[in-house]
């Protein structure tokens, strides 16, 4: 099969262009070239999606079975590159989100949930990350002439990680001593590894499937605690994990997400966050791999690695962490009772 990838430098992106070329496929690759290098076996083609004229010199003489577009954002821009590939590919394969479902996290969602009303051609300022995503899908859907593949992830982890939530984790636990644990340890999460969401949609991609699909962990694949616990392991530390209420680090202006990621107070509204219907993607082949495999080829990816440059070339990673001053005054605060 021949795949254009748009992005496919970066995390998802990466490990979609990996298993592609794994597989046996011609890649061709297309982007700005500033967020990651390309792999070895793609042919690159450097180029702006957001300049019209690199969108037709990208478009012209060539023809792919399938596009996989990793890096829409805007439902307008995604617009354009729908219509640009039009007639130059039979499926237009766009990665989502969850977060493009009205009703999450708040209830429990399958693919028949509802996404938040957002037009095809919106720009930037018409809305947040989720409801830009569904105004993308939109865009594919109407502007595509094929089959249109929509992949709506939940929570990606895995080896080269662009947003930084697992890694600071591991960097943190990896340092030991004590460590703010948040809310409940025996917490159900749903997570996924980013090769897993490459495989099924490289494989769906390649059947020319015109339809969506929540991807993400079955239900209950890891706990809060379990979780942190293969931090230690893989990292070779023996932190002591402090568990702290959620309602004693909201009220210390702790950032859910960010400050402590992964970590959503337990709150009416938050209830169908670690509870999202995966029948649909695994009855297509979705396989997913342990949650304790993904930390540990993540920690190998990231231990021996320039952090500091990782954090010039990825500004996510600087987002996320608690800073230790702070992490000291919670846990002298919570000790005091």
């Amino acid at each position: 099969m021949r795949i254009l990838v748009i992005g496919g430098s970066v995390f998802l992106g990466r490990a979609i262009v990996e298993e592609a070329l794994r597989q046996g496929h011609e890649v061709t690759t297309f982007n700005r070239g500033r967020s990651g290098d390309d792999l070895p076996g793609v042919t690159a083609v450097r180029g702006d999606r957001e300049v019209p004229a690199d969108l037709e010199a990208l478009a012209e003489g060539r023809e792919w079975d399938a596009v996989i577009d990793v890096c829409g954002f805007t439902p307008r821009v995604v617009a354009d590159s729908a219509r640009a590939l039009s007639g130059h590919a039979a499926t237009y394969a766009f990665i989502s989100t969850i977060s493009a479902i009205s009703d999450w996290p708040a209830k429990r969602v399958d693919e028949s949930a509802p996404l938040w009303e957002c037009s095809p051609d919106a720009g930037p300022e018409d809305g947040d990350y989720g409801v830009l995503k569904a105004g993308c899908e939109r865009a594919v859907e109407k502007y595509f002439d094929g089959n249109a593949l929509i992949i709506q992830p939940g929570l990606i982890l895995g080896p080269w990680e662009n947003v930084g939530r697992l890694p600071a984790w591991l960097r943190r636990v990896s340092r030991g001593g004590r460590v703010v644990a948040p809310g409940d340890p025996g917490l159900p999460m749903q997570l996924i590894d980013a090769r897993d969401i490459a495989i099924f949609t490289v494989d769906q991609a390649a059947k020319g499937v015109n339809d969506r699909f929540l991807t993400t962990g079955p239900a209950g694949n890891t706990t809060f605690g379990r979780w942190l616990a293969d931090c230690a392991e893989v990292t070779g530390a023996s932190p002591e994990l402090v568990w702290i209420d959620d309602e004693f680090l909201l009220a210390r202006e702790v950032e859910p997400w960010t400050e402590l990621p992964l970590w959503i107070p337990s709150t009416p509204g938050e209830v169908g966050t670690w509870d999202v219907s995966t029948a649909k993607a695994e009855a297509a082949g979705l396989r997913c791999r342990p949650v304790a495999e993904t930390v540990r080829d993540t920690w190998h990816w990231l231990k021996d690695r320039d952090h500091a440059e990782l954090e010039r070339r990825l500004p996510h990673w600087r987002r996320h962490g608690l800073a230790p001053d702070k992490e000291a005054r919670i846990l002298s605060e919570w000790d005091a009772g």
